[in-house]
């Protein structure tokens, strides 16, 4: 199922909510919805479930006008970050549940209860009530409940925001390998990118009730449209500058940067942490600067520094083989150079 929103408005109070939004989410596509909180994401998806109507705009699925029809006739799955299961009934009973209401038979009841839970991981487990189960475990069979009706769009709320960061990970990984079997066109929202970026086909990233950027993790990444989207995917370091000539001189330092010849005049640059170059010894055009402190960080090493030329303090990051090398400590003298510098005219 294709869905269709087309400058869709909502209001809450003197709180606007949604300001226009407009967006396509092809026929089997993960969708994710990032933003930070009160961007207007879990409204959006709210309007595309029929828990809120719009002030103005159309929802459509499959070119069919979604706004004469209530939440159930909709029949979209919906999972959100609380589980919502039904304490009393057990796993078996809470996945039946959609099933039920709509009393289907017996036989088919059983044979799409037992497929689910085979689905997720979970068969052997029907007879255990919800406070018997991980939270892990907890959220796939809030998803197979969801699933259980055939429903012709699956929507995620924050669906792992309640888990601890492992299982967090764990969920994301089996997300997106059932996404590959079953194929259910879906939006996901969230406000993790690497959650969004794990699962998701295409990202839209949102801010103040409006799309700032629409494109896969890695275009909106390499690519991002303004200074919003670079600061929100991820640390940068912004350092103020004046740009003449297509380069930024930023302190007593001149920098290549990407876009500079657009701009003239006073402005900022923006350089990801992994687009700086930490070295022991003087290179062409090396900056001096010093290591204020050294933190593991995941993958790597997280390097503070001071740089008096650039007149600002910085961060690079740098993987543990690289890191090992250098092997560098809290006041240790470095050089350091940029790979690659960003620049946005309306940021100026």
């Amino acid at each position: 199922m294709t869905i269709s929103v087309r400058s869709i408005k909502k209001q809450f109070g003197t709180f606007r909510a949604l300001d226009g939004v407009s967006l396509d989410v092809p026929a089997g596509e993960l969708v994710a919805l990032l933003g930070p909180s009160g961007s207007g994401k879990t409204t959006l998806l709210r309007i595309l479930s029929g828990l809120e109507q719009p002030d103005a705009g159309i929802t459509l699925l499959d070119g069919n006008d979604l706004a004469a029809q209530s939440a159930r006739q909709r029949n979209v799955g919906l999972v959100f970050q609380h589980y919502a299961l039904f304490r009393h009934l057990d796993v078996f009973e809470n996945v039946a549940f959609a099933l039920r209401v709509r009393k289907r038979p017996e036989a088919e009841v059983r044979a799409r209860v037992t497929e689910l839970l085979q689905l997720v991981q979970l068969e052997g487990l029907g007879r255990r009530l919800p406070s018997q189960l991980s939270g892990g475990q907890r959220q796939r069979i809030a998803l197979a409940r969801a699933l259980a009706a055939q429903p012709r769009v699956l929507l995620l709320d924050e669906p792992f925001g309640a888990l601890d960061a492992q299982v967090r990970a764990e969920l994301r990984s089996w997300l997106r390998r059932l996404h590959d079997e079953i194929q259910l066109t879906t939006v996901f929202v969230t406000h993790d990118q690497d959650e969004a970026f794990e699962v998701a086909d295409r990202v839209v990233i949102m801010n103040h009730g409006k799309i700032e950027q629409v494109g896969s993790p890695t275009e909106v990444f390499e690519h991002p449209a303004n200074d919003f989207v670079m600061r929100f995917l991820g640390h940068v370091n912004v350092l103020e500058a004046r740009f003449e000539d297509g380069r930024a001189r930023v302190g007593s330092v001149s920098i290549p940067v990407d876009r500079g010849g657009e701009i003239d005049g006073p402005g900022r640059i923006y350089v990801r942490p992994h687009e700086v170059d930490v070295v022991r010894h003087p290179g062409n055009g090396a900056i001096a600067a010093r290591v204020v402190r050294v933190t593991p960080l995941g993958a790597g090493l997280k390097i503070e520094l001071t740089a008096p030329a650039l007149g600002s303090s910085l961060r690079a990051d740098v993987d543990w083989e690289r890191g090992s090398a250098l092997a560098l400590r809290d006041g240790d003298d470095v050089y350091l150079s940029v790979r690659r510098a960003r620049v946005f005219a309306e940021a100026a």
